[in-house]
């Protein structure tokens, strides 16, 4: 299937985006307008787009049945200050809540049962049970269109920084699996960064990974090995030392896989990338 953008209507099209572009972190943005009443409300159109400056950007998308705008909009064009809060597993459907139209004026902080706590350097309250808190200046706002469907981007400065201990590792780094995240997905799906569901990859950045190239030709045309095994065979910086494949060919399980075929071969270096042992994975496979 292959879609003309300017043939789908508006839910159709953002539907298809926001499916298939995900997961999406959540900013639930606290502000306020010119008089002082304050707003709180999640974009899943978010992420952190700078480190130096720290810049974070969100977009408020135009109401797609008359291209109005959203509170959370006018109130930075008329306050320029934000709170971007981080939410996590277990503030999700309060959250959630607040994405409830309420007129303008009320107060999203007591309808979702959240507690303001005074920020320090901007008008706008922070989220108590947030993990992490960003207050931040909006340095401009983009409009990307005028009509329903239209996102304006929020381009927000980070001034001040507040995270909740219970968060931390013990040298007060942000710990990922403390943080208990979620994220948005297409319709009313969320995703949850748990414990169970984080999984680690070696970055090659400051190594350089021999890439799948580089692999034997049986290895790269495997019908057993995944894409995934092979972007971690090629994450190596070469090829295992003569020693290393002596070593693992010696193993009787190895030389079993051998005697068996290929693809026996494949399974038995499958089972030891899952168990991280990839150089090994490897030099049986030489």
């Amino acid at each position: 299937m292959t879609l003309d953008p300017n043939d789908l209507s508006i839910p159709e099209l953002y539907g298809y985006l926001s499916t298939a572009v995900a997961p999406r972190p959540i900013a639930f943005a606290s502000t306020i307008d010119a008089e002082g009443r304050v707003n709180l409300s999640p974009f899943s159109y978010f992420n952190v787009f700078s480190t130096v400056p720290p810049i974070l950007v969100f977009s408020p998308i135009r109401r797609g049945r008359d291209g109005s705008s959203k509170d959370t909009l006018n109130n930075v064009l008329a306050v320029p200050e934000v709170v971007i809060n981080i939410v996590s597993y277990p503030m999700v459907e309060q959250m959630s809540l607040t994405s409830t139209e309420y007129p303008a004026g009320v107060n999203e902080f007591e309808k979702g049962g959240f507690t303001p706590l005074a920020s320090e350097v901007v008008r706008p309250p922070r989220v108590r049970e947030s993990p992490v808190s960003f207050e931040c200046t909006v340095d401009r706002v983009i409009p990307l269109g005028d009509g329903g469907g239209a996102g304006n981007l929020v381009v927000a400065r980070v001034v001040r920084i507040h995270i909740s201990d219970r968060v931390t590792d013990a040298d007060g780094a942000l710990d990922t699996r403390k943080l208990d995240l979620v994220a948005r997905m297409g319709g009313n799906d969320y995703c949850y960064a748990g414990p169970d569901s984080l999984f680690e990859i070696p970055k090659p950045l400051r190594t350089l990974g021999m890439g799948i190239d580089r692999l034997p030709s049986h290895v790269r045309n495997s019908s057993v090995l995944t894409g995934n095994n092979l972007g971690r065979l090629g994450n190596l910086e070469g090829m295992p030392e003569e020693q290393l494949i002596e070593q693992v060919r010696s193993r009787p399980e190895v030389q079993r896989a051998r005697r068996r075929g290929t693809q026996h071969l494949h399974q038995l270096a499958q089972s030891f990338l899952l168990e991280g042992r990839v150089a090994e994975a490897l030099a049986m496979l030489l």
